[in-house]
């Protein structure tokens, strides 16, 4: 039975700030590392071993992994990252304080952006230095691949192909697949696995550093979620 482990990445230094962070490679903050070190704890306490582990190319997220990996006593595995796990690209919002921008627009859109899942927030422009393509870390991908901006909707369709293409193979062979990612990166992979309408995604709230977990049978048909807690011993 195929296993899926599901991590958004801790608390980072702009999460703490409450800016919009998108693919802006910021680092995780010392809370972040708390939250991260726990989670590798939840899963050595349960016993669970984890045979390969994907992540984003966003540091915040690959460090997660790792320290994960590290507590876990698992730092020998296979660690995998695609850009098709990033956090959702949050456009000209990036870098921007999210009550600011709320202020500027106004709750309403910036709810439907926020947590809606069709309304992309503003385009970056092709010369703005934010765009991925200017970042050296995309230098292998095709820039017309490389979003501006992207709704939940454009997030969950690279997400979830990356999903099928990827790691439904692995959890068919029976592995236990450890994805450390981001909100909304996992967000778009609950809604598919869980078949979320789009109408009630808004309601999806993904916690930093939480271990949530799914299982599948060989027919990628899912058996059980849940979530681990750490193990309270006196």
């Amino acid at each position: 039975m195929g296993k899926l482990i599901l991590v958004r990445h801790g608390k980072s230094l702009w999460n703490i700030a409450n800016v919009f962070t998108g693919w802006t490679n910021v680092d995780l903050a010392p809370e972040g590392i708390v939250e991260a070190n726990i989670a590798g704890e939840i899963i050595k306490e349960h016993r669970i071993a984890i045979d390969i582990c994907y992540s984003s190319y966003l540091k915040r997220a690959i460090r997660t992994g790792l320290i994960i990996l590290e507590h876990a006593n698992m730092m020998h595995i296979d660690f995998i990252k695609s850009w098709k796990l990033n956090e959702r690209n949050y456009g000209a919002w990036q870098g921007q304080n999210k009550e600011e921008i709320k202020a500027a627009v106004g709750e309403e859109l910036f709810l439907k952006v926020r947590r809606g899942f069709s309304t992309p927030p503003p385009s970056l422009l092709l010369t703005d230095k934010r765009h991925p393509k200017f970042d050296h870390l995309y230098d292998n991908i095709n820039s017309n691949d490389l979003p501006a901006s992207e709704s939940l909707e454009q997030t969950e369709v690279r997400v979830v192909q990356y999903f099928f293409e990827v790691i439904i193979p692995d959890l068919v062979k029976g592995k236990t697949v450890l994805v450390a990612a981001h909100g909304n990166s996992i967000r778009a992979l609950m809604a598919h696995i869980e078949n979320i309408a789009s109408a009630d995604i808004a309601k999806v709230t993904v916690q930093t550093g939480m271990v949530n977990i799914y299982e599948f049978d060989t027919n990628m048909i899912l058996k059980k979620q849940y979530k681990l807690e750490q193990i309270i011993t006196i």
